[in-house]
């Protein structure tokens, strides 16, 4: 097998979860100045400028499924580059709140998008044996630009003084850029050949590049999968039932983890928490490097433990973390502790459920309706993402929030929401660890 072509490709098509990271957590160097230069209300914040561009997300993870089975995996991954480029010049530039939403929006069409074709295509170009660290790689590389956007960030204030938050924006245009160039030089993946454009030559093709000695029996395995005329069930069809509720649980549980609140909100979080203003812009750069060493090591891990063990861990560790956090808030603990205990709630979800979730909802899913499968459980992820940063400010913001300064309710409710994911954990998720997608279908499948 020629390994190093097949981590060539899933690197490239990873460096999609770079742009992700980077255009998910830039905000966050803007929220502030934005919010003083256009004097928005928390409601309006909230609303458009902070979750505009998770409604996109919602939006493009929910049509994703799409053009990825009706174009190819490869050409839809190419244009989620030009969305992420467009995005981040028409940020920088906007002369209003509305055309920054606007284009914030364009930004998270890509996000949600590339949530399902990335991992949709690593997981159909991989074996059962790297498939999890290879579309692990997508989320190593979500944190990996989550890491540079805290960096940058940092680097970048106060560099075009009031308008530094237009340099912080713009500057992901660049790798935008070169991302979709790079993607121009990946294969188009041989399931979808397969078994979407029926193009079982240029499968075959595929196939041989990589492992010319079992291209021919993997084809045949891939062709047994086509289902007769007729006979194709829907993706809500019964059949479906269990990965689609698998699919929700992983999605709705890694959201209510708390984590999109904690990256979004990590300076103002950390200013409440009694660090100065450019102490939390650096301190969020500790925030982004444990999570990015973290997922590193539950790459390592996800194939050797499994994945089960992954969210033990992570659950465990979020339950320290989170309560912590809470506690810390509610007694006004030293900014220190209370950062010693992010740091271990980052450290449990970059280990579990951010190693996991986009290599388990790729997995559960049969090739039939994958793409529409990610799209699905993407979308639950993001819906539920949106929902919490548009409500943020409501609860957070100093001046008229419910909790204004003591944010500490919300670290205990996400706390009791991961006990319950400890309980989906242990009673109801199966372990994918070395198991073809083809085999997994017949486990997880209901005829």
């Amino acid at each position: 097998m020629n390994s190093n072509k097949i981590r060539y490709w899933s690197i490239t098509v990873a460096l999609a979860g770079f742009l992700f990271g980077f255009d998910t957590v830039v905000i966050s160097g803007a929220n502030q100045p934005i919010k003083e230069l256009w004097n928005t209300t928390p409601f309006f914040h909230g609303t458009f400028i902070m979750s505009m561009a998770l409604w996109g997300t919602v939006i493009g993870a929910l049509f994703g499924g799409i053009p990825s089975d009706k174009f190819g995996r490869k050409k839809t991954l190419f244009w989620i580059g030009v969305l992420y480029f467009a995005s981040a010049i028409g940020s920088a530039l906007a002369p209003d709140p509305y055309t920054f939403s606007f284009f914030r929006f364009i930004g998270g069409l890509g996000v949600g998008a590339s949530s399902v074709a990335a991992p949709t295509y690593i997981s159909e170009i991989s074996s059962a044996n790297n498939r999890g660290k290879l579309v692990a790689l997508y989320q190593f590389m979500i944190v990996f630009g989550i890491l540079i956007a805290f960096i940058s960030n940092y680097a970048l204030a106060g560099v075009g003084g009031t308008n530094d938050w237009r340099y912080m924006l713009g500057i992901e245009g660049l790798p935008a850029l070169a991302y979709s160039v790079m993607v121009l030089g990946v294969s188009e993946s041989p399931r979808w050949l397969a078994l979407k454009k029926k193009d079982h030559a240029a499968a075959l093709q595929v196939l041989q590049s990589v492992a010319p000695a079992t291209a021919q029996h993997k084809l045949r395995e891939i062709e047994e999968d086509i289902e007769p005329q007729g006979q194709h069930a829907g993706l809500f069809s019964k059949k479906y039932s269990r990965p689609i509720m698998l699919a929700f649980l992983i999605a709705f549980f890694n959201q209510l983890s708390g984590i999109n609140f904690i990256l979004y909100y990590a300076p103002e979080l950390l200013e409440k928490a009694g660090f100065a203003g450019s102490e939390s812009l650096s301190s969020s750069i500790s925030i982004g490097g444990i999570n990015l060493i973290f997922t590193m090591l539950g790459m390592f891990l996800i194939d050797k433990l499994g994945r089960r063990q992954l969210m033990y861990i992570g659950s465990f560790g979020y339950l320290i973390g989170l309560s912590g956090t809470a506690i810390c808030f509610m007694q006004g603990s030293s900014p220190t502790v209370l950062l010693s205990f992010i740091l271990v709630f980052i450290a449990s979800h970059a280990i579990g459920q951010g190693a996991v979730i986009w290599v388990f909802i790729s997995e559960v899913f049969p090739n039939q309706v994958r793409a529409f499968g990610q799209s699905f459980g993407s979308f639950i992820h993001w819906i539920f993402a949106a929902i919490i940063t548009l409500i943020t400010p409501i609860f957070i913001d100093k001046d008229q929030g419910i909790f204004g300064d003591n944010p500490w309710p919300v670290f205990a409710f996400f706390a009791f929401m991961m006990f319950l994911q400890l309980l989906f954990v242990w009673r109801i998720m199966p372990e994918t660890k070395g198991k073809t997608l083809e085999e997994l279908e017949k486990e997880l499948i209901r005829e």
